[in-house]
């Protein structure tokens, strides 16, 4: 068996399960994905650059199908959702589409596709219920992993088509996500990143009234976890009671990604989101005010329909003064399907580069100006990696795994999974450079 996974931290949880799925079912798997039976790529079809990897990972493997190295082709995530059979005709020589329907399906479709040469479409309605995550063979590091609370959203964001692949906002019971919590800190994990297309909503659709902070507290309870952070965490969904449980846990690091996409009220209206300027600076003071040490991040979005300069200006403006301590932006990708494709006001594409790069610059002078602020402060280090000549990489609770810049460690004597305490002595470009004392 080989396996590519690709995409997003959720598409990761899906991968890991899938592989567990595999490896009970005594199937071996390859280190080499394309020197294997069977090659199963899970993709991303969330934008164009996702869908364009991952056709080109999908070719790939048909190609060595072709030239007899590989006898199937399956073909799984959220790519497959979205397209469908249609994916059959981009994709010529995959034996088996299989939506996320079926993601626990995917030993008993494996054999099937094995038996026939026939090609197989397997794609049905999503479950009204969120599904359950429990026993992955985990793909990363065993001292962390993604704990997902929530699938689908909600939102009608009108560039986004995550509605359209993962349905509607589905919460998983807590008492199903504490459960996994336990597996995972069994396993080795110490710190857990929760994620779900918005995990500020968590709770909405089982009734749960502030239910990300009753999760939030609960989580802290379970022993051997150090640490716990919320990934997409929208602005709209940050009530009082969470900035507090934040404020106060001794687990919940003090950290938030929060995807703002754009600050001109303008353009906010035009992406069918409930924000404003002025409550996004609300949010980012009160975040500030009451944990002056918590980082945040965010995520923007350049060139949507209609942007003029005069609110593209309004967005650099507001990252320079909320002073993020990470910024993701990209530029509009016109998305079939969603309501902005259709807008006729569309930007070209060379306005959209020079405002990503003008953007960036200015995010760039402000994470290395933080960075070079740090000179001299300690702080506890998660390691994460150590090579053969004692040169560590790992992270203070304000970088997230995969996502964030990391600490460079010298002379580290510490393994992977172990919390040390570090001094900051300089920087390299994003990465801070740290000994251990």
């Amino acid at each position: 068996m080989g396996f590519v996974a690709l995409g997003c931290p959720k598409n990761v949880v899906d991968s890991e399960r899938m592989l567990a799925e595999i490896a009970e079912a005594g199937m071996l798997i390859s280190s080499d994905p394309f020197a294997a039976d069977v090659v199963v790529v899970n993709t991303c079809g969330f934008i164009e650059p996702a869908k364009i990897e991952s056709l080109d990972v999908v070719a790939q493997a048909v190609a060595e199908k072709r030239a007899g190295r590989v006898r199937r082709v399956v073909v799984a995530g959220c790519l497959s959702q979205r397209m469908g059979r249609q994916l059959l005709e981009e994709a010529d020589g995959v034996d088996a589409v299989v939506g996320l329907q079926h993601r626990d399906n995917v030993v008993q479709i494996i054999r099937k596709t094995l038996s026939t040469d026939r090609v197989g479409v397997y794609q049905e309605s999503l479950s009204d219920s969120a599904t359950d995550d429990r026993t992955r063979l985990r793909i990363g590091p065993g001292h962390w992993a993604y704990l997902r609370i929530s699938e689908g959203c909600n939102h009608r964001c009108s560039f986004c088509t995550i509605p359209m692949i993962r349905g509607p906002l589905r919460s998983k019971p807590m008492e199903l996500i504490l459960n996994e919590a336990r597996e995972l800190a069994s396993s080795g994990a110490v710190e857990l990143n929760l994620i779900g297309q918005d995990t500020t909503v968590y709770g909405r659709d089982l009734k749960l009234n502030e239910a990300p902070a009753s999760l939030l507290e609960q989580l802290s309870e379970t022993p051997d976890i150090a640490w716990l952070r919320l990934l997409y965490a929208y602005p709209t969904g940050i009530t009082e009671r969470l900035i507090e449980t934040i404020a106060r846990s001794e687990k919940v690091v003090r950290y938030l990604d929060i995807p703002i996409q754009h600050a001109s009220d303008s353009v906010l209206r035009a992406m069918r989101r409930p924000d404003t300027q002025a409550s996004l600076r609300r949010l980012v003071e009160d975040l500030r005010a009451a944990m002056p040490d918590i980082v945040l991040r965010t995520t923007v979005i350049v060139g949507f329909p209609g942007e003029t300069d005069r609110e593209f200006s309004e967005l650099l403006d507001f990252v320079r003064w909320a002073h993020f301590d990470a910024l993701g932006a990209f530029p509009y990708y016109r998305e079939a399907g969603t309501p902005a494709a259709e807008f006729s006001d569309q930007v070209p594409e060379e306005l959209k580069e020079e405002r990503l790069d003008t953007l960036m610059l200015a995010q760039q002078e402000i994470a290395f100006a933080k960075n070079t602020a740090r000179a001299g402060q300690r702080l506890t280090c998660l390691v994460d990696d150590v090579d053969a000549e004692g040169l560590g990489s790992g992270r203070f609770y304000g970088q997230a795994p995969e996502i964030d810049s990391v600490c460079v460690i010298d002379a580290c004597t510490a393994a992977p999974g172990q919390f040390i305490d570090v001094e900051v002595v300089g920087t390299q470009d994003y990465d801070l450079l740290v000994r251990q004392i």
